[in-house]
């Protein structure tokens, strides 16, 4: 009976990988496929700029096992990787999460979560930027966390705004000791201010700022915190500049848990009409995941839509990515989990009457293809969507992988 069980279980999995991969086979492929050298647990968003090169980071591997900074770059022969920076785990830093961001020079700018100095056990992690030089990239490390009133372990993504300051948030530390969000300030000679200009008090304004990278917008800075908020399941932030080093914060919506969403781990995504998208990894009405949109109401916080909660088994959950739009307004995002047992892409797409209909299109198998989409994808000038996962690949040590609608 058991051996039965056994078979019917198997040739369930294999009916199941099939029809998945019979719809979708031909729309993702792996461009890159990490190594220990070149890096290992891909646990970034990407970053492109306008030649269409691909930017990002490893957690681990490099040179010194304390993560890389990546550049792929294509070719006629296809993408070649190369390893910009190797974190070394000591002053400059080590374990960098998330990615780097672009500045308009071809700067690039990230963050590590331990490394520096302070007393962190293994370091309080730093921000740091690279320069390009003609080829040549040197980094700098423009903050070390100490791990008191200004955070400890950075691992979200920064943004930067037109005057080059740099946005973060640190999980950890700070004035309430749950986490902070801040602003790093580029002054004369290389010289960098670091300001704290939120402190999570784990009430009203939500605990433990997101792994997404916060967005500028109209003079205002918008993000998310996964915990805390009036029903304990994380916030959508906004901060406005007042007076000087002054921000006024405002929740604009508290999560209330299932059925609603809860825990809202990745960036946040605006459409032409500034309603605001993203995903939970918890709570929807089967407390697995959920896409929601934010629409802006004269007074008050703004009103909340769950468009799609996730099922688990085959149409995947936990998602902890943000969401792109194409270019007719559907949405696309990955989800951490299910699938074959190794995370999809999933597609939402708008329906009369403000309904959204979800689809998988394509379901992880691991090695040589991707494994656990911790991120969402970018997409390029050119159209070209691309992601990143921390397992699959050759070598099962994560991969790049490219996406064609």
């Amino acid at each position: 009976m058991n051996i039965l069980n056994q078979f019917n279980k198997a040739a369930l999995l294999s009916v199941l990988a099939f029809s998945l991969a019979t719809v979708t086979a031909a729309t993702t492929h792996v461009i890159s496929s990490f190594g220990e050298d070149e890096g290992e647990y891909a646990d970034t968003d990407l970053e492109t700029d306008s030649a269409g090169n691909i930017y990002g980071t490893t957690v681990l591997g490099g040179d010194f096992g304390g993560g890389t900074v990546f550049q792929l770059s294509r070719t006629p022969n296809g993408w070649v990787h190369t390893v910009l920076y190797s974190f070394t785990g000591g002053a400059d830093g080590g374990e960098p999460y998330k990615g780097v961001t672009i500045d308009r020079e071809g700067n690039l700018y990230g963050t590590a979560v331990t490394g520096g100095s302070g007393s962190c056990e293994g370091g309080c992690g730093v921000a740091y930027k690279l320069t390009n030089s003609g080829g040549t990239w040197t980094q700098t490390v423009i903050h070390a966390f100490t791990g008191a009133e200004d955070g400890s372990g950075p691992g979200a993504r920064v943004t930067m705004d037109r005057a080059g300051n740099v946005y973060g948030m640190a999980p950890t530390g700070g004035l309430y000791g749950l986490g902070t969000i801040y602003k790093i300030h580029p002054g004369p000679n290389g010289a960098w201010t670091f300001t704290v200009i939120h402190a999570f008090t784990g009430g009203a304004d939500g605990s433990t700022g997101s792994a997404g990278r916060m967005i500028v917008r109209d003079g205002h800075l918008y993000g998310a915190a996964t915990t805390g908020g009036t029903y304990g399941s994380g916030v959508v932030f906004q901060l406005t500049p007042r007076a000087v080093g002054e921000w006024l914060f405002r929740t604009i919506y508290s999560f209330r848990g299932q059925p609603d969403g809860s825990f809202p781990y990745g960036a946040l995504l605006f459409d032409g009409s500034g309603n605001i998208y993203g995903t939970t990894y918890y709570g929807g009405a089967n407390g697995v995941g959920a896409v929601y949109k934010l629409s802006r109401r004269p007074v008050g916080e703004w009103n909340e839509n769950v468009l799609y909660s996730f099922q688990e088994g085959s149409d995947g959950n936990s998602p902890i990515s943000n969401l792109v739009f194409d270019r007719i307004g559907n949405l696309y995002g990955t989800t951490s989990e299910g699938g074959l047992g190794r995370g999809t892409i999933f597609k939402l797409r708008p329906l009369p009457g403000g309904q959204w209909a979800e689809r998988v299109v394509h379901a992880f198998e691991g090695p040589p293809d991707g494994a656990f989409s911790y991120n969402g994808m970018v997409v390029d000038a050119f159209g070209n969507f691309y992601g990143a996962t921390v397992h699959g690949g050759n070598n099962d040590d994560g991969s790049v992988y490219k996406f064609t609608p």
